[in-house]
């Protein structure tokens, strides 16, 4: 049997065997040549259901019978043909025909041509010649859809897939384009075709950009094209025909048809979003990696068993171990053994309840040399391979715990100042009238120095005590201040290297200095333990570290600011501001941070004096104190200090001499307590003045107001109960009659009432507790600086 019979006999077997007898549509205008055909393929199996005889019967019969084949007389009766016929059910149902004819003529032949027919049978034909054109016709159809339908599929495939594709051929003139190599190079399937590879797929070197890259040629695949080459396969740019560049990843390999050649394919992708976020993860890997190497607190990271992962140098110095020694052991090697337990209880309850192991909790660490140490350790957790981890990080409490038993100690010692301060301002009160009583008396005693030694003995020791509330005034917070010319910036740069040591690693100190700086007038060594207390204050409001900024600026507070701060008076002053980005605080906080033994702070962690003492320091140097927070955001404090510009630090000395000098005029004189107000009352009129006396300041410009025309001195204490200090008296007398002389008092010492003197260079001041002569010299003197005053007439 030849070749082709063994192919019709396999597809014979193949029809036989299918589940549904094949359907055949005989045309044929010839009766008795229709029936025969019907007659023998009906022998064959297959159905023949109606014979058609004219082309418009034969359209009609394919649209209803749909046959699997059509069996076409190329010369029909009427006025369509057999080829007409077969073109239309070739182009409406898909169905393949088989001409049958006895004209095989080469016209004939080239019109039957258009319609693509599968086979011819010449009449007189054989049944075997019917059958295997037949069959044939069958196969090739069945073939050509499967084709179609795999073309189908594979050019929906290539026009959706993501990827550019590009076919050229081996004279490198592109062929095929889809959609995604249209978007990626700008160049439509109807431009490009035809174009030179290089001309539409045009490469630039990833580095220099600049530089043309050529992709490996149809010739580089040759040598190899048995295998399928890939000579080529790496991220290039491509530049778009706009001009623009995207990253890509391209694929060259050969395009064979079995082992010949045909030209080259190339498949490329657009990654330039990937490696852009592939260098985004290697810089935030590398960026991670700087900072737990960088950090100033230990980071550990151990597995959900404890065991140690990471152990960044930090912890290397915390800890005394190297990385080395601890990656891989157990994390309660970093602990005593009291803990070590406790430690495992909580991976397992994290573990089990998913309870957090929390942050800011103190415990303790063990070091390489035994030895123990407090720390903070705060502990996240993640997942990694699916596998939770956590994340320590490790901060030394040793410098703090220190730093908060020093200031626990000195808060209890400033509560203690301020107690001692209001009592030895009460026990001058007493000593002037003592002392001054004394004196009185022992004048009269002249002549019994057996009685007047007992007056001595007083005076000596009232002399005792006035030393001894000396100290104790120097032991309160508004007490002993020594101003002086202060260049800010240099104070505080002088600050930065103690405040480091201070405060905790995590926080970074700045400054913001301005460069003109003027000069403040205040005391050095107060300024610099109000700047310690806010920092801190702020410390504390950075419980995970942050950045604490100390500025200066030179500042005008003008008129319009003293009208909604009523206290402030109206200047140049030296602004310096402490800034922290902490938790900032809510209005309501805010409002009463300088309150004294006012804190938010843990019971036993504070004492509330903090604050306050640096307002009270910036009020008594004549300066301001403003707070800005927002909670999240930080907080920010400023502390204005008056300019020194035209002030000096020198205050007068203290007349001396054993004669007492008399005078003559009237004195105002106002004080709230009854045993001193009789002492000076017995000393001035000893002196030769005249005195009206007055309790507080409401009582003493009642007097005023009657008695203008016979005072000259007023003489007042300068605390008073009513709401009317002796400095208000002494401005709201001025204003009442601007040439009255001007002497206050006070229990205070002189350093803490420069500031106010200044504002009122009329006033002059005496400490108490005071003897008769240093009032008499007082006294004096007011009164010889109000004659220079006062005009001629």
């Amino acid at each position: 049997m030849t070749k082709a019979g063994l192919l019709v006999d396999t597809k014979i077997r193949h029809i036989e065997n299918t589940d549904h007898a094949r359907m055949i549509l005989v045309v044929e205008d010839e009766g008795m040549i229709a029936l025969d055909l019907k007659a023998r393929l009906e022998r064959f199996g297959y159905l023949v259901p109606e014979v058609a005889k004219t082309a418009a019967e034969a359209c009609r019969l394919a649209e209803l019978r749909r046959p699997d084949l059509v069996l076409m007389d190329i010369r029909l009766q009427g006025k369509s043909d057999g080829i007409e016929a077969a073109n239309s059910i070739r182009k409406d149902f898909d169905v393949p025909v088989v001409f049958v004819t006895a004209h095989a003529d080469p016209d004939t032949l080239e019109r039957a041509k258009v319609t693509g027919p599968f086979g011819y049978i010449v009449k007189p034909f054989r049944t075997t010649d019917i059958r295997a054109q037949i069959e044939m016709a069958l196969y090739k159809h069945h073939a050509e859809r499967k084709l179609r339908t795999s073309e189908a599929w594979l050019s929906a495939t290539l026009r959706n897939v993501g990827d550019g594709v590009i076919t050229a051929g081996l004279d490198e003139e592109i062929q095929f384009m889809n959609p995604s190599a249209e978007r990626l190079t700008g160049w439509t399937m109807a431009e490009a075709k035809g174009k030179v590879l290089a001309d539409v797929f045009r490469l630039a070197d990833a580095e220099t950009t600049g530089t043309s890259s050529k992709v490996a040629s149809v010739a580089d695949c040759k040598p190899q094209a048995a295998d399928g080459c890939l000579p080529f396969r790496d991220d290039h740019l491509l530049r778009h025909r706009s001009g623009s560049s995207s990253t890509i990843e391209v694929t060259l390999s050969a395009n064979l048809t079995e082992d010949s050649l045909r030209g080259t394919l190339i498949v490329f992708r657009d990654v330039t979003a990937q490696r852009d976020m592939e260098r985004k993860v290697r810089q935030s890997a590398a960026r991670q990696r700087a900072i737990v190497d960088t950090a100033i607190d230990g980071i550990i990271l151990i597995d959900a068993e404890g065991v140690v992962q990471t152990f960044n140098p930090a912890c290397e110095r915390l800890f005394g171990y190297s990385a080395f020694e601890v990656i891989g052991q157990n994390a309660k090697m970093l602990m005593p053994v009291s803990l070590a337990d406790e430690h495992d209880n909580y991976l397992s309850c994290q573990r089990e309840t998913g309870k957090k192991i929390g942050t800011g909790r103190e415990v303790v660490g063990r070091r390489k040399d035994a030895s123990n140490f407090p720390i903070e350790i705060s502990v996240g957790e993640a997942e990694q391979d699916g596998a939770p981890i956590f994340v320590g990080i490790v901060h030394d409490l040793t410098a703090r715990k220190r730093t908060e038993e020093q200031l626990v100690q000195a808060q209890k010692m400033e509560m203690v100042g301020q107690l001692s301060g209001g009592i030895a301002h009460d026990f001058n009160n007493l000593l002037t009238v003592i002392m001054g009583n004394a004196d009185l008396l022992g004048e009269k005693l002249h002549s019994r120095p057996d009685l007047k030694k007992y007056c001595d003995t007083v005076m000596m020791a009232g002399d005792r005590g006035v030393e001894l509330t000396r100290r104790l005034l120097a032991f309160s917070r508004r007490q002993t201040l020594r101003p002086a010319v202060i260049d800010c910036n240099s104070l505080i740069d002088g600050m930065k290297l103690m405040l480091e040591r201070t405060l905790r690693e995590d926080i970074e100190i700045r400054t913001s200095f301005e460069c003109d700086l003027v000069r403040a007038f205040a005391d050095a060594a107060q300024l610099e333990s109000a700047i310690l207390n806010l920092a801190l204050n702020a410390k504390d409001a950075m419980p995970t570290g942050g950045t604490l900024t100390f500025g200066t600026a030179n500042a005008l507070l003008d008129q319009r600011y003293h009208e909604t701060h009523l206290e402030v008076v109206p200047g140049a002053y030296v602004l310096i501001s402490v800034t922290d980005n902490g938790t900032g605080m809510p209005p309501e906080v805010a409002e009463r941070v300088f309150e004294p033994f006012f804190t938010t702070k843990e019971v036993g962690k504070g004492s509330g004096l903090g604050l306050s003492m640096v307002y009270g320091f910036v009020k008594q140097s004549n300066g301001h104190v403003a707070v800005y927070s927002e909670p999240g955001l930080g907080t920010t404090i400023k502390l204005y200090l008056p300019a020194a510009k035209g002030i000096t630090a020198s205050t007068p000395e203290l007349p001396c001499g054993e004669e007492v000098p008399l005078g003559k005029g009237t004195v105002l004189l106002v004080e709230d307590d009854p045993f001193v107000r009789g002492y000076a009352v017995g000393c001035v009129e000893s002196l030769g003045y005249r005195v009206i006396t007055a309790s507080n300041g409401h009582d003493a410009l009642a007097r005023l107001a009657t008695h203008a025309d016979e005072i000259d001195i007023l003489f007042s204490d300068i605390v008073m109960p009513g709401g009317i200090g002796g400095w208000e008296l002494a401005e709201r007398a001025l204003r009442q009659k601007p040439e009255i002389a001007l002497l206050l008092t006070s229990g205070y010492q002189m350093e803490s009432l420069l500031p106010l003197m200044k504002t009122m260079p009329s006033v002059t001041v005496l400490n108490k507790p005071y003897r008769k002569l240093e009032l008499a010299e007082k006294l004096k003197e007011v009164l010889a600086r109000r004659n220079r005053l006062r005009p001629m007439g």
